[in-house]
């Protein structure tokens, strides 16, 4: 979809791209009462849900910044036959319009400014100063770019947690990041349990009795791997071994590898999307069909999303010789008998759907409930509260 428009199509653009912003916006705020939602069965853990909620919050800001951008600059695209998000061309521009937002803005006249200017364009030419409407709406989706946290092509990584493993001896970090891949157009969210063995971070933060030490004082979160000489290459490494093509054992084995002194227990992978809408997305002919029969269009949208989990199932000790040592490295689980799970290279996963109840009742009367959720855990939004396991 693209709001560049012609004279024929100017109305029924601008309503299509209202309605996809506007279920979106639903979207999202229904998967953020899901995971605040404490009796939800899949988040008992606090931390997750905090986690997760923060990066919707960052989608949250780039659709709100998005929307604001069209109002100066017509121009925006979602991949309809695929994710249902925007494309990444987007993102880039995104990005791109933050880090450039303060330079920008040096050069646009104050909004009392402009509105002064406007108001004297009226009375002078007795005509709607669009021009000036445009910088007036250029200023407000800058200064929206520059207060707000962005979803940004690569989101850098940051640790939340931080433990000690008794057994072994180590500390451990509970570490973070964000990408929205550049093919498949869509956002993911990473987080990763890697133990650490390096001698220095042992020493720092770990007891003689195996705990993390009472007197060393974590002001979590920490920006970045908790170890400050592995923070940059870690980051490094996050930015280039996030791809959607990536499988999580595959990134997994590779970090593995790439640190001699970390060592992942368990990697996840959150996948936001394929999203549907109705009359926008063209994503899924059964869905797109049913949506279409919503009487509200504002509740004619489909969310679904991906978590993929890989643990290590045992750790090779590493062997200390004169001539040469070999690191401790990780053997994870993969479970051979789910194809979905071998396919996608994952110890375990779950798929999840989140829909109005309205856009539910349609597919419910359609008979197409079991065909569209199988191998789904479905949520139902209604009245601002979230059903699951109907």
């Amino acid at each position: 979809m693209s709001t560049t428009k012609n004279k024929k199509a100017d109305s029924a653009d601008t309503s299509a791209v209202s309605r996809y912003f506007h279920s979106i916006e639903a979207a999202l705020a229904g998967l953020d009462v899901y995971l605040r939602d404490s009796k939800s069965p899949l988040y008992k853990h606090g931390l997750v849900a905090q986690t997760v909620t923060q990066y919707l919050a960052r989608l949250n800001n780039s659709f709100s910044s998005w929307q604001n951008r069209i109002d100066y600059e017509p121009s925006f695209r979602i991949s309809r036959s695929d994710s249902g998000f925007p494309v990444f061309q987007n993102v880039l521009e995104l990005e791109k319009d933050r880090q450039t937002a303060e330079k920008r803005l040096a050069a646009i006249p104050e909004p009392d400014v402009l509105r002064e200017e406007m108001a004297d364009f009226i009375l002078r030419q007795k005509a709607f100063p669009r021009e000036l409407q445009k910088t007036m709406a250029e200023r407000l989706y800058l200064e929206t770019v520059r207060e707000g946290e962005v979803f940004s092509p690569f989101v850098l990584p940051e640790t939340t947690k931080v433990s000690a493993n008794p057994k072994t001896g180590r500390p451990y970090y509970l570490t973070h990041w964000g990408v929205f891949d550049g093919v498949s157009n869509l956002p993911m969210i990473y987080s990763v349990m890697v133990e650490d063995s390096s001698p220095d971070m042992m020493k720092t933060l770990v007891g003689k009795d195996g705990r993390l030490r009472d007197d060393v004082d974590v002001p979590l979160p920490v920006g970045g791997l908790l170890n400050p000489e592995l923070a940059r290459k870690f980051d490094q490494f996050a930015e280039a071994n996030s791809a959607y093509s990536l499988s999580p054992t595959t990134i997994a084995t590779n970090m593995d590898q790439e640190f001699f002194t970390l060592h992942p227990k368990q990697l996840r992978r959150i996948v936001l999307g394929p999203f549907f809408s109705a009359g926008i997305t063209e994503n899924n002919a059964t869905i797109n069909r049913i949506l279409d029969r919503v009487a509200n269009p504002q509740n004619a949208w489909l969310l679904t999303w991906t978590i993929q989990d890989v643990y290590s199932k045992h750790e090779n000790e590493g062997k200390k010789g004169f001539w040469s040592s070999t690191p401790a490295r990780q053997e994870y689980h993969i479970e051979t008998n789910d194809l979905d799970a071998a396919r996608m290279g994952v110890s375990a996963y779950e798929n999840h759907a989140l829909v109005p109840h309205e856009a539910y009742q349609a597919l419910y009367a359609a008979g197409e409930i079991d065909k569209v959720f199988a191998g789904y855990k479905t949520h139902i939004i209604s009245g601002g509260q979230v059903i699951s396991d109907v």
